[in-house]
């Protein structure tokens, strides 16, 4: 089926890829979708299994990029909406992975208690002379390799024809040799090594171990989409009639249909509430404590929790339009977007298997020709190195009493290609920012990616939009000043701010919808950002304006009075004008946000320089930064928004700036900055320029969201640290660096078991990051 239909409507799309075991896996498919000419950019998540690409042309269908993933071994499909919201197909999928895990953990454990049983047997523990032929652990290894062991097999040499090697390459490279090099043995004893069929076996038994306990690790890591799409209920009670009410599915509303809300019920779409009054947790999405009180007129989002009394709701938004989607796809892209540190293992972790393949022939070759010329007396030493165990009879751990110089070569070798560990690169950041993005989600913060929260993590420097941000947006008309007529300026003003979003429109318009003025109908109305709205009225001759004082000034306003001398006490101003003539001047004050203080201390306290930037009069600006704790160089008054940008870029010069805002004027320099923040109250145009997005009112969730980012940092540093030490340890011991002096060689088992754990370590370290 053709995906052109679903991607008519986006710019950017989220992949589901199978087939990715490695960092390896990562740089190849990444290279895949950018060498698509319809991809401006990829970014491809390991633990998520996902790719985030942004499109040249969102008309074109995206078909030739899944052919092209599935030619090369990773077979996609384009992640919806509706992915998240068939709920009963989750739960069967989820059960079906959950029995496939469990089938290969419980076939892991009963090889290696095969292979442990067949060692205690030649060892002379106990007689069960089955185990201890030959034949038995060679008919075992087949089995192993043709049975658990075939797809890794066919994974890797299809990754490997494909020149993107892969984990499954190394191991399958490893478990092939160890057995092939024991079938020569057993048919061929004149090669001098002994037969090691256990080997493979406990290898495999040990990488389908770690790969379980990895799964279910990384299982834990996506929590967050999973509890956020069960927020959204499969049924609704559909009004059909006054004394009608029909349960229908939520895939079914359509806008402008009436829903009846019992006490108890989960919000199925976004609406407005028409009839009853009740309380609604909101906390599930915003983080916010309290309860929001519900009556007519209020706006309600899915998955909110209806508390007290029945509402019947107008339905507004459905689908992927709802607030609870676009939350769940923030989240989503949020996980797929890599951080730019991840660069670097990525580049590391694409050619890693290439260096372990050369290092593992390089070893190959040196013991061949020359170590064991240099140090004799290690085809003995390798028989008693601590982590090889000892031979018994014919059959022998990989690495124990080589003979030969060709036979410890070609063990070492093997152990070097299974002790290696891509995984482990690949995972070290990605983990990290799937926890750390699903984690800020159930406080209401939505990162928009990893290079947010790493950005996040390094800034020093913050800049707040005054209304709607540091005040609650909610203005209230206080007074007026230069009028006898107060109704009719504030009933010509309510007029042409009526289809205005802005905070202080709704202000004029709530004070005429409390005195029960009848507006007037407004025709050719145009916006000025960050000046005010100009238009015809019916009824009006001339051009009515209503902004700023200073635009009408510019704009030839005669005034019977000196603005300038006026004496306000911070109020903001709001000018009404006829043509050229002055009507009067509308007061409107807001009120700061409930513990904004706190939160700017703390910040402060954190190391962070706060401006403030506005476009409000300068009086209004100095009182709240009076208040605020701001010093008078770190405010500025009566800003265009293209003001604001010059004055962002001469921050930037000091290192890189967040801007936090909130409204159709915050949009270009929320868009400019290293990282734009908006208020999730604000208006849709000013959420989607922002990369993080607080929802709710609660400002003072602001310091603990740098402070989830620096952990992030920290976690995601930690776990490049372990990545890379673990490696640059495991693979020299592997090689034979410490055979010489010590005697000390890594076996494949107990490499696979290291190997297996490195992996997981790295995910439980990220995992940590939730309790913290």
């Amino acid at each position: 089926m053709s995906t052109k239909a679903k991607t008519t409507s986006q710019k950017s799309v989220l992949l589901d890829i199978d087939g990715m075991k490695c960092g390896g896996c990562v740089l190849s498919v990444e290279k895949i979708l950018l060498s698509q000419p319809i991809i401006e950019k990829a970014s491809v998540n390991l633990v998520a299994r996902t790719a985030w690409i942004q499109l040249t042309n969102a008309e074109q269908s995206i078909d030739p990029v899944l052919i092209a993933l599935a030619d090369r071994g990773f077979p996609s499909k384009l992640r919806s909406a509706a992915s998240h919201k068939n709920t009963s197909q989750s739960n069967v999928n989820a059960t079906s992975q959950w029995w496939r895990q469990w089938r290969e953990l419980v076939i892991a454990i009963f090889l290696l208690l095969l292979s442990v049983l067949g060692h205690l047997v030649e060892g002379g523990k106990f007689a069960l002379p089955i185990l201890g032929t030959l034949t038995f652990h060679a008919g075992l290894a087949t089995f192993s390799l043709l049975g658990p062991g075939f797809s890794i097999l066919k994974n890797g040499a299809k990754a490997a024809i494909a020149s993107a090697p892969s984990m499954d390459t190394l191991i399958g490279l490893g478990v092939s040799s160890a057995y092939l090099a024991s079938l020569v043995a057993l048919i061929w004893p004149q090669v001098g090594w002994p037969c090691f069929f256990n080997e493979p076996v406990m290898l495999l038994g040990f990488v389908l171990l770690g790969r379980f306990l990895e799964e279910r690790a990384r299982f834990r890591t996506g929590h967050a989409i999973k509890e956020l799409a069960e927020l959204q209920p499969q049924t609704a009670r559909l009004v059909v009639a006054p004394n009608e009410i029909r349960e229908v599915r939520v895939g079914s509303l359509r806008p402008g249909e009436k829903l009846q809300l019992l006490a108890g019920d989960r919000i199925p779409v976004d609406g407005i509430v028409i009839e009853g009054n009740s309380a609604v947790d909101i906390s599930s999405l915003t983080g916010e404590p309290l309860p929001l009180e519900a009556s007519p007129g209020t706006e309600l989002v899915s998955g909110s929790l209806n508390l007290e009394a029945n509402l019947v709701l107008e339905v507004k938004r459905v689908g992927a339009e709802t607030a609870l989607a676009r939350i769940i796809g923030l989240v989503e892209e949020a996980q797929a977007r890599k951080a730019p540190i991840q660069g670097l293992a990525d580049r590391v972790a694409g050619r890693f298997c290439y260096g372990v393949v050369g290092l593992s022939v390089a070893t190959f070759l040196f013991w061949w020709q020359l170590g064991t010329r240099f140090w004799p007396e290690v085809l003995y030493a390798s028989g008693q190195g601590l982590l090889t165990g000892h031979q018994h009879g014919l059959h022998a751990p990989l690495g124990s009493n080589a003979e030969t110089p060709l036979g410890l070569a070609i063990q070492l070798a093997i152990a070097v290609l299974v002790v290696a560990c891509p995984c482990a690169l690949g995972l070290a950041t990605p983990t990290v920012i799937t926890v750390a993005s699903g984690k800020a989600a159930r406080q209401g913060w939505l990162f928009r990616g990893g290079d947010v929260i790493e950005m996040a993590a390094s800034l020093k420097q913050i800049v707040f939009d005054k209304t709607g941000t540091l005040t609650l947006g909610r203005p209230l008309v206080v007074g007026y000043a230069g009028t006898n007529n107060q109704e009719q300026i504030l009933k010509i003003a309510a007029s042409l701010e009526e289809n205005s979003r802005h905070p202080l429109a709704h202000a004029i318009l709530q004070e005429a919808q409390r005195k029960n003025l009848n507006l007037i109908t407004a025709t050719n109305t145009r916006t000025f950002p960050g000046k005010g709205l100009a238009g015809k009225l019916e009824g009006f001759d001339k051009i009515v304006r209503v902004g700023t004082p200073e635009w009408l000034k510019e704009e030839g306003i005669e005034h019977n009075f000196d603005l300038a001398t006026t004496a306000f006490n911070g109020e903001t101003i709001v000018a009404v004008a006829q043509g050229k003539e002055l009507l009067g001047l509308i007061l409107i004050d807001d009120k700061a946000r409930t513990n904004v203080e706190i939160a700017l201390e703390k910040l402060r306290k954190n190391g962070f320089s706060l401006h403030m930037l506005s476009g409000d009069r300068r009086h209004a600006v100095q009182k709240l930064g009076e208040k605020l704790g701001f010093d008078s160089d770190q405010l500025a008054w009566q800003l265009l928004p293209d003001q604001k940008l010059r004055k962002l870029k001469a921050l930037k010069k000091n290192g890189p700036v967040a801007m936090v805002g909130d409204g159709i004027n915050d949009a270009p320099a929320l868009a400019a900055s290293d990282l734009g923040i908006a208020i999730g109250t604000g208006t849709q145009i000013a959420q989607d320029s922002a990369d993080l997005v607080l929802l709710g009112d609660r400002i003072e969730s602001l310091p603990e969201t740098f402070l989830l980012a620096r952990k992030a940092m920290a976690k995601i540093k930690q776990n490049l640290f372990w990545a890379f030490g673990y490696n640059l340890i495991a693979l020299p011991i592997a090689a034979g660096a410490l055979l010489p002096s010590n005697g000390l060689l890594l076996s494949p088992p107990i490499a696979a078991l290291l190997m297996a754990l490195s992996s997981i370590t790295v995910v439980l370290n990220a995992l940590a990051l939730r309790t913290t």
